[in-house]
């Protein structure tokens, strides 16, 4: 029988409080998903820690979560549920909060947590529905990373209870609402808990990072080479983790070959895709005074900073140019490939071997494939020892549907057609197709696109009709730069999503990394076509076919019979194949 939080955790009591409890909890009511993902955990950190080598100590971060109970007196003591229920802009619901008043009760728990916490915090979502078995909500809501380092205490709890008001709103946001549509859930079904989490990392001048951030996953719908999908995947970044969550960049490599690199077509393409900034916590004044800001408190950073700072003796290896190879380590001078693989290929740290036990652990203890967060502190100098917070582990949905993609079909009538896939099924009712226009496509436009796509979204929504959703760079992308910056619940009607690159564009394709546990648990499919691949698109074919809407880049069309969607999960293969 699983246990309760109330059974695990203890509750705060700010008589008592000194800073150093573990895990604690304010109110009363759900803890959220994500809290009681954690609280599942703990139990086990003991044996789990006997397990791997002693020059690692797997932790939760110190955290204080505030349960939802709280989050219902705010609304209602500052009559809030219009507002947010109506169609009011994000900024103006934000702005709405943060001029309520958190209920008296919490106020003082908060004043006595900040008087003896003086080191960076996050402040995460953690809502009743946030990493439900089969409905995920990762990155729906928001996370809040504040410095805590002001002298006067006054300062940090009003900095804190920003961002706290800043999760709630995050519940109303537009993305949010279209998400809870199609779950079919109403945001009246929502409540939100909120964690108030230690940031693990150290201090660089006015810099607060990391070395390692990285998500994990146990099961891997774009395995590659030998590996197989119950391999695994893991992404590394340096910094904060917003570098793999938000943008989708990282050195991925499966556990099981962990000396394996990504696939590239050159070492300049390599090194082009690989990650060269990271995020950090700003620990001097912000530029601008904005708490309805979600990276008000941090910046990105370039990686010769994090050379300054000493941090990438175990991350990184060095590009020869007059020879034309990688050398592992920075004892060469020339640009540097943060590639992870004094850890990952010569094993001076055992992180892969720490990761392989405790993905088996955490499938254990859920019942399921998982994925996990974590981020990682070394010793600059000798690797170890280090310490490993475990931030967060989500049940992941892997569908058992056997589909078979032979080479002869990814030949045939395709509309499109890869080797590059994620997700496992068939589809045989689709006939509505959303594109942008590659004639018409802009990267300086990206917002606008976006924009655009978000309102044939809501009509297809609207009338029931799922649909075809086919793009240039990487979906999902905070970076403008880098692709369409959607969130997953403005294309929360698409049943396949495509991305594509053009010959003028230099796009290092996600693979779905932002929307991963979202697609492979709401079974889309996600094909990923390079405009050099082998396999592509037929745009000649989409230009002929019954335009339903069109605008300025994006293009809606209706086939007069449905389409044939099939992916091999096992291969990574996919056809979205025409019998016109």
């Amino acid at each position: 029988m699983k246990k309760l939080y109330y059974d695990i955790l203890n509750p705060f009591d700010r008589h008592f409080f000194s800073g150093k409890e573990k895990f604690t909890y304010i109110g009363e009511g759900s803890i959220g998903g994500k809290a009681q993902g954690l609280a599942d955990i703990k139990d086990g950190l003991t044996e789990l820690n006997s397990r791997i080598s002693p020059d690692f100590e797997i932790n939760i971060p110190t955290l204080t979560v505030i349960a939802t109970n709280f989050f219902d007196l705010f609304l209602e003591n500052n009559k809030l549920y219009e507002g947010a229920f109506s169609d009011l802009r994000d900024d103006q619901i934000a702005n709405n909060f943060q001029r309520g008043v958190l209920p008296v009760q919490l106020v003082g728990d908060l004043r006595a947590l900040i008087s003896q916490v003086h080191s960076p915090l996050a402040v995460r979502s953690s809502s009743m529905l946030e990493d439900a078995m089969f409905e995920p909500f990762a990155s729906v809501y928001t996370t809040k990373m504040i410095p805590n380092n002001q002298f006067d205490p006054d300062i940090r709890f009003r900095k804190l209870v920003e961002a706290i008001k800043y999760v709630y709103a995050s519940t109303f946001f537009k993305g949010a609402k279209e998400y809870l549509k199609v779950t079919k859930h109403k945001s009246s079904d929502e409540k939100m808990a909120v964690i108030i989490q230690e940031v693990i990392g150290n201090r660089y001048n006015n810099r607060f990072y990391p070395q390692i951030s990285g998500v994990a996953r146990s099961y891997n719908f774009y395995s590659l080479g030998h590996a197989k999908p119950e391999d695994g995947v893991v992404d590394l970044a340096l910094g904060l983790g917003k570098t793999i969550v938000d943008e989708g960049l990282g050195w991925s490599f499966s556990p099981a070959y962990p000396h394996a690199n990504p696939p590239y077509n050159s070492l300049g393409e390599l090194l082009k895709q690989s990650q060269t900034e990271f995020w950090a916590i700003n620990m001097g004044e912000p530029l601008v005074y904005d708490p309805i800001k979600e990276t008000e408190y941090i910046n990105k950073y370039s990686i010769i900073d994090a050379e300054n700072d000493k941090n990438l003796k175990f991350i990184a290896s060095t590009y020869i140019p007059g020879d034309d190879k990688i050398k592992i380590g920075i004892g060469s001078k020339g640009p540097r490939l943060l590639d992870f693989a004094p850890i990952l290929k010569l094993n001076e740290i055992p992180l892969n071997d720490v990761l392989k036990i405790l993905l088996e652990y955490c499938e254990q203890k859920l019942g399921s494939m998982v994925e996990i967060e974590f981020a990682i502190n070394i010793n600059p100098d000798s690797g170890t020892p280090a310490r490993f917070g475990f931030l967060q582990v989500r049940p992941m949905v892997v569908s058992q549907e056997i589909v078979d993609v032979s080479q002869e079909e990814l030949s045939g009538n395709n509309v499109v057609a890869s080797e590059s896939v994620l997700g496992n099924g068939a589809i045989y009712t689709i006939r509505d197709i959303v594109f942008v226009k590659p004639d018409q496509f802009e990267i300086n436009k990206t917002t606008i696109i976006a924009k655009e796509i978000e309102k044939i979204n809501q009509k297809l929504v609207q009338s029931k009709f799922p649909y075809v959703l086919i793009g240039f760079g990487r979906w999902g992308s905070s970076d403008p730069s880098g692709g369409i910056p959607l969130k997953f619940g403005q294309i929360s009607g698409a049943k396949v999503i495509v991305e594509a690159t053009l010959p003028n564009m230099n796009f290092m394709l996600s693979q779905g990394s932002h929307f991963f546990h979202n697609i492979t648990s709401f079974q889309v499919c996600y094909f990923s076509v390079a405009h050099w691949d082998k396999y592509g698109i037929d745009w000649d074919w989409l230009s002929k076919q019954n335009v339903m809407e069109e605008t300025q880049y994006i293009r809606h069309v209706r086939t007069f019979t449905p389409l044939t969607i099939k992916v091999d999960g096992k291969k990574s293969r996919g056809v979205i194949r025409h019998e016109q």
